[in-house]
């Protein structure tokens, strides 16, 4: 009897330790949740600092954007805005974050209006050599003097601001992914 009892009570136990001990999918999912509230949390301080970082930006009187970029073509961001949303990378060849960046900006350009502010990055002669070193093809209008920065006080990079008919609708500064200056445009 006391074989049976002890056997019961194994029986018991292992059942006991199966409905404590959490399976692989509860896993998952707890850490899936965990993820999710990470991922949110994330956005919200982003958005938050971002909101911080853009105060000085002047959103009813904007300076315009125009000039010739280094392939020589005229660009005036008010108009090319008009009916599409348009990019606006500034951004620095000495920026370490801006090499993170910068590739996801090619990409994007592939499919969408791109201008890029080159700030005081050098020559045009050196800006053109750069961006063939690390194979570039957005259109850069060349800041040397770094006087369109100022102008739209832009004093961190690399920062993207993203127009809609003539008017700024985002704004970032740091370092931005390649899915998030698409939603930026899609939503602009």
């Amino acid at each position: 009897m006391s074989d049976n009892n002890s056997a019961d009570n194994g029986v018991e136990n292992r059942q006991e330790d199966a409905e404590l001990k959490p399976t692989f999918l509860r896993r998952v999912l707890g850490w899936g949740k965990q993820l999710a509230v990470l991922i949110l949390f994330a956005m919200v301080f982003s958005a938050g600092l971002d909101m911080w970082r853009g105060r000085d930006i002047p959103e009813d009187t904007l300076p315009g954007i125009s000039g010739i970029t280094l392939s020589g073509e005229s660009v005036d961001i008010a108009a090319l805005s008009s009916d599409q949303a348009v990019l606006v990378y500034f951004w620095g060849s000495w920026c370490p974050v801006c090499n993170l960046v910068s590739p996801a900006v090619d990409i994007l350009a592939t499919r969408y209006p791109v201008v890029t502010v080159a700030m005081n990055s050098g020559s045009d002669d050196k800006m053109v050599r750069y961006l063939k070193h690390k194979g570039y093809e957005f259109e850069v209008l060349n800041d040397s003097s770094n006087s369109i920065a100022k102008a739209w006080s832009v004093q961190l990079t690399p920062t993207i601001m993203v127009f809609k008919d003539g008017e700024l609708k985002h704004y970032t500064t740091g370092f931005t992914s390649l899915p998030g200056m698409w939603w930026r445009m899609l939503f602009a």
